[in-house]
């Protein structure tokens, strides 16, 4: 199993603290939240770390889908630029979210759906031209959040020849079942816990989540993705890969 954990955890802190940690904790690799306080990105300072790389794109104000032509075209510039870091990091993943549809843009779902696939086969491409594999991210149960159900996001990416993130503790949220979560076309993998009822991160194991049957399940399907880890604080990481090692 290739496994990581994502510097969400420590978003408020310097992005060399947080490889720092996910390092010396001996995991292999490390998703870098590409967002503010560490948006810009000091690719010396990251090479020096024995880590292997996976990159998240912005989501905070970005909408890939947005109504708005200039708000679009600034999202998926945003995005981009995090496609040509991963690129110079010989990152192996850039996690995109699919976009929002925001209350005035109810009524025009059709729209914003196919704006967001255009956006999506846009910035696939892009990776592709670089080598750096897209992965599209599977939404939680938030009445503004596009491609909540994997069916649909399956039949997209497998219409562009493109790949899915599978966030488990999106799909849980949803309301999924464990044997319900596999497609082929997921290469990424997230994962955090919680009760179905909020899509809280938990470190695994603290929720109700029957992770080792969907680990299991990628696992008999020869599944060569990264697992990340994303959870809420640098203890849960702790928790969350002493969890992987005594059950995996």
């Amino acid at each position: 199993m290739k496994i990581g954990a994502s510097t969400l955890a420590g978003i408020n802190d310097k992005l060399e603290d947080s490889l720092e940690f996910i390092e010396e904790l001996g995991l292999e690799y490390a998703e870098i939240l590409h967002q503010y306080p560490n948006q810009d990105i000091n690719i010396a300072n990251v090479e020096s770390f024995n880590l292997k790389y996976s990159m998240h794109a912005p989501f905070m104000d970005v909408n890939i889908a947005s109504l708005n032509k200039l708000s679009r075209e600034n999202s998926i510039k945003q995005i981009k630029q995090t496609i040509d870091t991963a690129n110079k990091i010989n990152a192996e993943c850039v996690v995109v979210h699919p976009g929002l549809i925001p209350f005035l843009a109810r009524g025009f779902e059709k729209v914003v759906y196919d704006l967001s696939n255009e956006s999506i086969k846009e910035l696939g491409e892009y990776g592709q031209d670089l080598g750096v594999m897209v992965a599209i991210e599977n939404m939680p149960s938030f009445e503004s959040m596009m491609y909540q159900k994997l069916e649909d996001l399956n039949e997209t990416l497998t219409s562009l020849d493109m790949f899915m993130t599978l966030d488990i503790g999106h799909a849980n949220h949803i309301g999924y079942a464990t044997n319900q979560m596999y497609f082929d076309c997921i290469k990424h993998i997230h994962m955090h816990d919680n009760f179905g009822d909020d899509d809280s991160h938990l470190a695994l194991g603290d929720g109700s989540i029957d992770l080792k049957s969907i680990i299991n399940t990628f696992e008999d399907k020869k599944y060569d993705g990264i697992y990340i880890i994303e959870v809420n604080d640098n203890d849960s990481i702790k928790k969350s890969y002493e969890y992987i090692k005594e059950n995996f």
